[in-house]
């Protein structure tokens, strides 16, 4: 392991010199992936480097032992060598997370698509609480919550809704909540009181740059509509929601929650960027393995990740078999807990896997 740092801190040293290099101050593209590449080393470097300091120390108190010493410095010199040999303990077992690769979205803000699955209207209805439950987690965190296109029912419930999350965390945080969602509770409009089944997908997708998805405008068909609302009304009588198709692969991005047309476009591309870097990203990860990416779970949108049962008054995890109770509490925005235990699965099966 130690050897791979010193390999990791030699590429950190030549990324600082490639970076300060007139030409690549002027390659913004070069100068961005150099500066993301530099920021996913930088914690494992800045440790190896104090877990150096801290072993050169240890060296020169344990010789301080041969000199010739009272009782009381001896006393003192071992007590300096035990914290220092703790202080070692602790950045050994540091640096093996800091070993874990970081993922180039890690900071990045996220674009939510929610929509309902099976279970006619209460699936809707259930999107509706997953778009509070984030929103409520997100207020929070000091995030800032966006929508960007909706699809309402006449009463109130959500056949999908797109919606930006910026804030710091938002993609480290809610990167694993990609994947289909089961409710199971008695719908209000259930006169029988049987239990349903329903369920909603959640995409998560790391907003995109320009100069990392580069849109070609020919390639684009942009079409201009009146901005819909529940039922199908018109809610604004002036053309102002966007659809935006590229051509090329097909994908299809919509805004109509401003009132402005300029705004409705802006996020629309934003949108469009997020859903064609996911499609890159895809690419590449199934041309290197056929496995999904290394994280919990596989993220895929067809997965079955979590249920929430209401008559048990309880959340399961399906992919680290964890359950909590308090449902209200949860989807209330109380997720901290849940995402928590993911992220600690995830970087105990990655460290596992780098460390084989």
């Amino acid at each position: 392991m130690l050897d791979q740092l010193d390999r990791i801190e030699k590429r950190y040293q030549e990324i600082e010199r490639e970076i300060a290099m007139p030409e690549v101050a002027s390659d913004l593209k070069r100068l961005q992936a150099l500066a993301q590449e530099r920021a996913g080393i930088e914690d494992a470097v800045t440790k190896y480097r104090q877990y150096k300091a801290t072993s050169r120390s240890l060296e020169e108190t344990k010789a301080m032992l041969t000199g010739e010493l009272d009782a009381d410095m001896v006393a003192l010199v071992k007590q300096e060598i035990e914290s220092l040999e703790s202080k070692l303990d602790h950045l050994f077992q540091e640096l093996k997370f800091a070993l874990l690769p970081k993922d180039a979205s890690e900071g990045r803000d996220i674009i939510m698509e929610i929509r309902a699955g099976a279970g006619g209207e209460e699936a809707g209805q259930f999107a509706a609480d997953l778009f509070r439950m984030y929103s409520r987690y997100a207020q929070s965190k000091g995030w800032g919550v966006d929508v960007i296109n909706v699809n309402e029912t006449d009463i109130g419930s959500f056949k999908e809704i797109i919606f930006e999350i910026k804030g710091k965390g938002a993609f480290s945080r809610l990167r694993y909540e990609r994947g289909v969602h089961r409710v199971q509770r008695v719908p209000v409009t259930e006169s029988a009181s049987r239990i349903h089944t329903s369920t909603a997908t959640v995409a998560v997708l790391p907003e995109a740059d320009e100069v990392e998805v580069s849109i070609n405008p020919d390639d684009l068909k942009v079409d201009i509509f009146h901005s819909r609302g529940a039922g199908g009304q018109n809610v604004n009588k002036v053309a102002t929601a966007v659809r935006i198709t590229h051509l090329p692969t097909g994908v299809v991005a919509t805004c109509q929650d401003e009132r402005s047309q300029l705004r409705n476009r802006t996020k629309a591309m934003a949108v469009l960027r997020a859903r064609l870097l996911d499609i890159e990203q895809r690419k590449q990860e199934e041309a290197v393995t056929r496995e999904r990416r290394s994280q919990v779970g596989t993220g895929d949108r067809a997965e079955r990740i979590r249920t929430y049962n209401f008559p048990q008054d309880r959340v399961t995890d399906h992919r680290i078999g964890l359950t909590l109770h308090n449902l209200p509490r949860i989807l209330d925005g109380g997720l901290d807990e849940l995402i928590d235990a993911l992220a600690a699965n995830d970087q105990m099966e990655r460290l596992e896997k780098l460390l084989a």
